[in-house]
């Protein structure tokens, strides 16, 4: 919302290094004079914090765990990028976008219809589950 900016000095050291999530202007400004067509734009505002809250539930529900894989340095760490990204996207300058691109203008419906169509249809499809083992 804010334009361009830098990834926490913290984040980059300890959650993603050499992480950067770029603004919409840096992402247009590297898509313009590619040839594509950028179809359409969602901008998910709250969504992400969501996700965050819903990420950080289940880890505590899975803490112990965790703990034991890895230790409590990293468990303190994960608990506090969590809970403090799910406030910068509740109640700061953060959201996350997904940008739809093609070769044709008419490459796509006008509409979203056909996702929530192609939902509709795929709803009763089983989804497979994954499990995360140690190596």
């Amino acid at each position: 919302m804010a334009g361009p900016s830098t990834t926490s000095s913290w984040i980059r050291k300890y959650i993603f290094p050499g992480g950067y999530s770029p603004a919409l202007s840096e992402v247009m400004t590297a898509i313009e004079g590619s040839g594509l067509w950028v179809t359409d734009i969602e901008i998910l505002r709250l969504h992400y914090a969501e996700t965050l809250r819903a990420w950080r539930q289940r880890f505590q529900a899975n803490r112990a765990a965790v703990a034991d894989l890895l230790d409590e340095r990293f468990c303190r760490m994960w608990e506090f990028y969590l809970a403090a990204s799910e406030a910068a996207f509740r109640h700061g300058d953060h959201f996350v976008f997904q940008v739809q691109l093609a070769k044709r203008r008419d490459a796509v419906p006008l509409t979203r219809d056909y996702i929530a169509e192609w939902e509709r249809a795929n709803a009763d499809e089983p989804k497979p589950r994954k499990s995360v083992q140690a190596a």
